[in-house]
């Protein structure tokens, strides 16, 4: 088992303070924040099973909640798409020295709403700043908005569920309107929320082998369009 060191940090944006958790391998080839656009009572778990495949990858995570526990209690906060990419642009801010010391390629992990949030801020970094790569776990990324979409040039992994028939074909819309690099895996049997036996380890094994290619320049740039078996190695 690889070294990983974690600590709890608090990234302020605005006026308020942000709970997150940083997790670094002892030597690192990117970091990955993960934007949480609930609470983490709902994500953590299996937000942290992805984060814990990606240390062990040589990846560093951080893993955040973009809403403060008082925020999260209604629907209105958490479809506050600029509100919520402004937050995660400032945690973006917050590592650029360690990215910079370590020389560390940047990525974005998003669910749900948290995942417009990873499009809109990779599409409009902090300056001098760049994203890697971004992967939607089950994502609203049509939220994004047309603009920050065609505008988006960070390569794109979006995985749904099969069982997830909505989110699916917003997915599918959305991906028309990316010309960035873009792929769509669709996890059969899987529902919205990947709770099947089996499915999030999937997830964690696709998002681990797209930041893998990505940070180390082994992709071609085109677009594709590819159904998983559940127990695919990815």
């Amino acid at each position: 088992m690889k070294l990983i060191a974690a600590e709890q940090v608090v990234i302020h944006a605005e006026d308020v303070a942000l709970q997150g958790e940083l997790a670094m391998p002892e030597a690192p080839i990117g970091l990955v924040l993960f934007a949480h656009g609930t609470g983490s009572s709902r994500h953590s778990s299996r937000n942290r099973l992805v984060a814990s495949m990606l240390n062990d990858a040589d990846i560093g995570t951080l893993l955040l909640d973009l809403l403060t526990p008082d925020e999260d209690v209604g629907l209105r906060r958490r479809f506050d798409i600029a509100l919520l990419s402004d937050r995660l642009r400032a945690a973006t801010q917050s590592v650029k020295s360690l990215a910079r010391q370590h020389s560390l390629r940047l990525g974005y992990f998003g669910a749900s709403t948290g995942a417009a949030a990873a499009i809109r801020a990779a599409a409009d970094p902090p300056a001098r700043m760049h994203i890697d790569a971004v992967v939607s776990r089950g994502g609203r990324v049509d939220l994004a908005g047309h603009e920050a979409l065609s505008r988006l040039a960070s390569p794109l992994l979006m995985i749904v569920g099969e069982a997830d028939p909505v989110v699916l074909n917003l997915n599918a819309r959305a991906a028309g309107w990316m010309t960035c690099e873009k792929r769509l895996e669709v996890i059969p049997g899987a529902t919205h929320l990947f709770e099947e036996p089996g499915a999030m380890e999937q997830v964690a094994r696709l998002a681990n082998r797209w930041f893998r290619d990505r940070f180390a320049g082994g992709h071609d740039g085109t677009a594709g369009w590819r159904v998983r078996c559940p127990m695919s190695d990815g």
